[in-house]
């Protein structure tokens, strides 16, 4: 068992193929999984001391592999990637024991530092910036449905009945990119 082992676990072979070249020429030694089960044989088999985990796996929800994982491997230092970033789905990331929250796209030396930055445990204050001016209201839209999709550990009907939309329309809304804010000095 290396020291410097890497479990990522991605549904997309091809995110997943091209990080896993970018952090072996990093120094680490990676393994990959595409679903939760291969996940938990290879952490059982391997025993990884860091993971990069994406928090949609095809109709699985990355969020509860990590208590897992940890089970599994209590040092396991654990990163959640998304491509749909919300500080519901952050804070809930770091409530289940994730060490670190990126948002894709991310490029490899984001994850190496994230994987190596002090080996304490982040709190929510850390993770969060807490904007000082007011949301705008779409992204209010988006961090609600995040918040509620959270509570419902994935599933989309849930979320769309808990929210009183149809779950087409839920859908469509989850299909967009998430709602950027424009940096304060972009007029």
């Amino acid at each position: 068992m290396s020291d410097q082992q890497l479990l990522i676990i991605d549904d997309d072979a091809t995110f997943a193929r091209v990080l896993a070249r970018a952090l072996s020429s990093r120094g680490f030694e990676v393994i990959t999984a595409s679903n939760a089960d291969e996940a938990r044989a290879l952490t059982r088999r391997h025993q990884p001391r860091y993971c990069v985990l994406d928090l949609k796996l095809g109709e699985e929800n990355g969020l509860r592999l990590i208590p897992e994982l940890q089970a599994l491997v209590p040092e396991i230092r654990v990163l959640l990637l998304t491509g749909y970033a919300s500080i519901a789905t952050a804070v809930e990331a770091i409530k289940r024991g994730a060490h670190d929250y990126l948002a894709k796209p991310v490029d490899a030396d984001a994850v190496v530092r994230a994987l190596l930055d002090g080996d304490t445990t982040a709190s929510e204050d850390d993770v969060i910036d807490a904007p000082e001016a007011p949301l705008a209201l779409r992204r209010l839209e988006w961090e609600h449905i995040q918040r509620v999709l959270t509570e419902c550990d994935g599933n989309i009907s849930e979320t769309a009945r808990r929210l009183g939309m149809h779950r087409r329309t839920l859908q469509r809304k989850l299909s967009k990119h998430p709602v950027r804010e424009r940096p304060e000095n972009e007029e």
